[in-house]
């Protein structure tokens, strides 16, 4: 005698909530910074070097370019704020490129969390490493004789619009993450690019002084939108129409590599 057995279909797996999702996020933030107690070279690297640039190009630069070094501090701190920040973005896709290959992205997506936390959870720490990076520059700054001229709002203001900028130019460091081989290729992305946006621009020179033919890049550069709102917003000068321009760009970087960097995750995972 024989007898079938029947076994009853699996039950879908729950769709996890928005508050889950945000629970499982800060999780994985949190162990992307707790790393850094292992690994203390990962913040360093977000210290020493814009503490190097902004003592380099205060003392080197500041006599040549604005007469002195105190000057030019005024000037520059804010275009080397946003230098650091275009670099540190390159962070996110570097770690993220780092557990694509060692398979660690791969273990966190098997789990029983939201699909779209991991990638969440490392732009997030990120987000706080930046933000570190940006209090210890204007720390250093102000040992150095920079004060703010806004006061405390304007402080405030400077900082929600670099990590509203930082944000968006993560998706491109996002999708450099997913498409190159090793995260190694990430830092040389980096050079190849954020060097070359940042010297053409008047993040560390005035826009008169260089070549006519440069200028009409120059003002159209993200990098000098950003720093003339940081200037506007730290030390004086205008700030609405920088900063409306800074906020259109964060959008349009936003609307144009975010799409591709989750298409290119999916295909990578």
């Amino acid at each position: 005698m024989t007898s079938a057995t029947l076994t009853a279909p699996l039950a879908p797996a729950r769709r996890l909530g928005v508050g889950a999702g945000l629970r499982h996020t800060l999780t994985l933030a949190w162990r992307s910074l707790v790393q850094i107690k292992h690994n203390p070279m990962e913040l360093l690297d977000l210290s020493i070097q814009p503490v190097m640039f902004v003592l380099l190009f205060t003392y080197v630069f500041g006599g040549a370019i604005s007469g002195s070094p105190g000057d030019y501090l005024k000037f520059a701190l804010p275009g080397i704020i946003v230098q650091n920040a275009f670099f540190a973005t390159m962070t996110t896709g570097f770690g993220l490129n780092n557990d694509l290959t060692k398979g660690v992205f791969d273990r966190l997506r098997a789990l029983p969390i939201a699909r779209w936390s991991p990638l969440a959870g490392r732009i997030l720490a990120d987000t706080v490493k930046q933000a570190w990076s940006v209090a210890l520059l204007i720390g250093v700054g102000m040992i150095l004789g920079f004060r703010l001229g806004n006061g405390p709002l304007g402080l405030l203001g400077a900082f929600a619009l670099l990590l509203a900028f930082s944000l968006a130019a993560a998706w491109i460091s996002v999708l450099v993450g997913v498409l190159v081989s090793e995260p190694d290729k990430v830092q040389i992305f980096g050079f190849m690019v954020i060097f070359p946006l940042t010297f053409t621009s008047n993040a560390f020179v005035p826009t008169e002084t260089m070549p006519g033919w440069l200028q009409s890049w120059v003002e159209v550069n993200p990098v000098t939108v950003l720093a003339d709102a940081l200037r506007g917003l730290l030390v004086d000068g205008p700030v609405a129409g920088p900063v409306v321009q800074s906020l259109i760009w964060a959008a349009a970087i936003a609307v144009i590599f975010a799409p591709l960097a989750v298409r290119g995750l999916r295909r990578r995972v």
